[in-house]
């Protein structure tokens, strides 16, 4: 989540930056699962800005539909998810990535993702699952800790060097389970083996019961622009019966979806911007 302090000490912006539009985004990316309802000095300490600020920028969102408020807290409106769905279809999503997640599912089951760097965090764009009841399934738009996922780790590990070191440089990695790695020193030796053996994995890093393995999706040229996974359930299935039955079908699936990215330039264009 972006903060509006951020946005001040940002020497890189642009001459042409629109800071009130900055704003008012960083506003909506406020709210999430822990946080769908804020009053006006909540959403200030969230994005470490002055309440003034703040409330121009709701007043603005609110008139425009995308805020909606109850008393004192504000909320998310409905019409936020045309933001989303707007990139998913102008990308083609259904078209180019959920064949491929399909295939997956229908023939190990379990779950199937792609997902893109954002920061520190990894953002699915594409999923498709089974739907059981074991735990919580993912949904598009969803944002997870980049060190905690196979996904992340394989997209860091495609990071150039300086790159990889502005991550390490900023991020603080949280424990989300007993399990989660937090120490750079370690995080760097997976992300050297994953560059190395070409694939990730992950056990009970995001949450207890997630066991997942996933593989750089890369353009013609050998950059990581996503990366796909095959998930199971920790206990059914372990790494090493992951790598054995699924790593090649997974390299296969990532090379169409691959090539089928270099076919449509909106969705070259979109996945190759930093």
């Amino acid at each position: 989540m972006g903060t509006l302090a951020g946005l001040v000490t940002d020497t890189t912006r642009p001459s042409e930056f629109v800071e009130a539009l900055a704003k008012g985004l960083a506003v909506l990316e406020a709210f999430d699962a822990a946080h769908p309802e804020m009053t006006l000095s909540e959403i200030a300490r969230r994005v470490q800005a002055s309440p003034a600020a703040v409330r121009r920028s709701l007043m603005t969102l609110q008139h425009l539909g995308y805020v909606g408020q109850s008393g004192k807290r504000f909320h998310l409106q409905p019409k936020v998810m045309g933001l989303g769905s707007a990139f998913y279809f102008s990308a083609r999503i259904d078209e180019l990535m959920l064949p491929e997640l399909r295939q997956l599912v229908e023939t190990f089951g379990d779950a199937a993702a792609v997902a893109t760097l954002d920061g520190h965090d990894v953002i699915y764009i594409a999923h498709h699952s089974l739907q059981r009841a074991r735990r919580a399934s993912a949904v598009v738009g969803a944002r997870y800790p980049a060190h905690a996922t196979s996904m992340g780790r394989v997209l860091l590990a495609g990071l150039e060097e300086e790159a990889l070191e502005a991550y390490f440089a900023s991020v603080e990695p949280q424990e989300l389970t007993a399990l989660t790695v937090t120490s750079t020193r370690a995080l760097r030796e997976i992300i050297s083996e994953v560059r190395q053996c070409g694939y990730a994995t992950a056990v009970d890093q995001l949450d207890y019961g997630i066991t997942a393995l996933a593989v750089p999706v890369r353009t013609t040229d050998g950059r990581t622009v996503a990366a796909l996974n095959s998930s199971g359930y920790t206990g059914l299935i372990t790494p090493e019966q992951m790598v054995a039955e699924r790593l090649h079908a997974l390299r296969l699936a990532a090379s169409r979806i691959s090539e089928a990215i270099m076919r449509y330039p909106a969705l070259n264009s979109i996945l190759k911007t930093p």
